[in-house]
């Protein structure tokens, strides 16, 4: 390069400006900070600045392309990544992935069944993932997904963790919400069922008319089954069910839609004769009917049926999102975005819905990192349908777990403009909640044997 005789200096007024400084790699006893046409910018290494510190540049001439583009590769190098961290909580797995430059991403397990295996799995990745560049989103999950060909939840739990918290770097290296950089934002809110729950069909009711006075327009997780009385016939099962769908619809009017969740209790038989018996009551779509092994079966009910499918949150790929939407086995698909391969395969499973005109409804169960996660999603997709809420966010200790959560408004959460996936953990409260592992309880019948629930 043929030096410039001129020096020139500047003050950083931005943190933007700022971070770009400190990415920026040395290049000899310099720093490359920018290229605009012929020109590269030099920057003499000194302490590390502050916003409003000036600096002193040289301007350097590029005799050639093949210079510039040397120099941009190395302005590349800066950021790599230097830990990755899982953090159990309550009953949450949380993992972090550290940076040379401080940027720290933030991603959560869907897993919730099997945390402990997810988290190991993640112990694995962490040998591969240090010192690689975050930025390489697609890459790293391709390297951890195809390393040896072996699947299943708490692989795919691992993945999605380590996927959000690589998102969240890159949004706050570049300083905008991850949405921006999948695509942009499609809309301001995110429409929200909140989950109901009750042992009694007074109960149900009641959660479902204090959703509605909270401004919620949608209610969910709603199950048409209560513990059942011993010796019930299936024309009672049947009977009884529909019964309580009624009491919900009638209470709270067309104003809020009812979300079915049927958690996979049902033989395709009896889901086809529940679902003509509850198609009066208009319910926005009837959740896992059946169990989610075979989407052939899927497909069989939906045939036979005229309220619409929602099923998808046991499933983890495109390829599998693929085949239950060939089989039209699905009106709303239920990917969720900690179990099904992060930001980053959420986002193809949601174009691969598109192309079949079915919505996207992502499965929450989580913590309020999910939720986020999750928001970054919905405002980003134009088949978005609604989105899961967890009724406990607002109360401890998932609102003591994150700083800056989402707020609701008239049944909706604001799409928040802070980078990466917009929240952080609160690490004053983390230690109020340490990990209470999930009790192994399979369900049994009447009769001793199992059932699913």
């Amino acid at each position: 390069m043929v030096q410039i005789d001129l020096i020139f200096s500047f003050r950083f007024k931005r943190k933007t400006e700022l971070r770009l400084f400190r990415r920026v790699s040395y290049l000899g006893d310099c720093r490359f900070l920018s290229c605009s046409f012929s020109r590269v910018s030099i920057v003499r290494k000194a302490a590390a600045p502050a916003v409003n510190d000036w600096v002193w540049v040289k301007i350097y001439m590029a005799s050639n392309r093949d210079e510039i583009a040397y120099a941009i590769s190395l302005g590349d190098m800066g950021l790599k990544i230097t830990d990755v961290e899982t953090i159990f909580a309550d009953r949450w797995l949380f993992v972090r992935v550290h940076t040379d430059e401080g940027l720290v991403g933030l991603g959560e397990s869907g897993t919730w069944g099997y945390l402990e295996a997810s988290e190991r799995a993640v112990q694995t990745f962490k040998r591969y993932l240090i010192g690689q560049d975050p930025l390489r989103v697609e890459h790293h999950w391709q390297y951890m997904y195809r390393n040896s060909h072996f699947r299943g939840a708490a692989i795919m739990g691992a993945i999605s963790a380590v996927d959000i918290a690589l998102w969240d770097i890159a949004g706050k290296h570049f300083g905008v919400p991850c949405f921006q950089l999948l695509g942009g934002k499609c809309r301001d809110k995110v429409r929200v069922y909140v989950h109901v729950f009750g042992n009694t069909t007074e109960e149900l009711v009641k959660g479902c008319l204090e959703a509605k006075k909270r401004g919620f327009t949608a209610v969910g997780h709603l199950s048409p089954f209560i513990p059942e009385s011993p010796g019930m016939t299936h024309s009672m099962k049947m009977e009884d069910a529909a019964k309580r769908v009624k009491a919900y619809r009638e209470a709270v009017g067309d104003g809020v839609d009812l979300c079915i969740e049927i958690h996979r209790q049902l033989s395709p038989a009896e889901a086809i004769v529940l679902a003509k018996k509850i198609a009066e009551y208009r319910p926005l779509f009837y959740e896992d009917p059946i169990l989610p092994d075979s989407f052939h079966a899927m497909a069989e009910v939906a045939g036979h049926i005229d309220v619409p499918i929602a099923t998808g949150e046991r499933i983890h790929t495109i390829w599998e999102f693929e085949e239950l939407l060939m089989k039209g086995a699905v009106q709303y698909i239920r990917p969720d975005v900690c179990m099904a391969g992060g930001l980053t395969h959420v986002k193809k499973i949601a174009a691969l819905a598109e192309a079949h005109y079915v919505k996207v409804v992502p499965h929450n169960p989580l913590s309020p990192v999910s939720t986020a996660a999750c928001v970054q999603l919905d405002a980003c997709i134009p088949n978005f349908a609604i989105q899961e809420y967890p009724h406990d966010e607002g109360v401890p200790p998932k609102s003591e777990l994150v700083k800056y959560p989402l707020k609701v408004e008239g049944g909706c959460l604001l799409v928040s403009d802070k980078p990466g996936i917009g929240v952080e953990l609160n690490e004053e409260k983390l230690g109020n909640y340490p990990y209470r592992p999930r009790r192994f309880v399979t369900f049994l019948g009447e009769d001793g044997s199992v059932i699913d629930m």
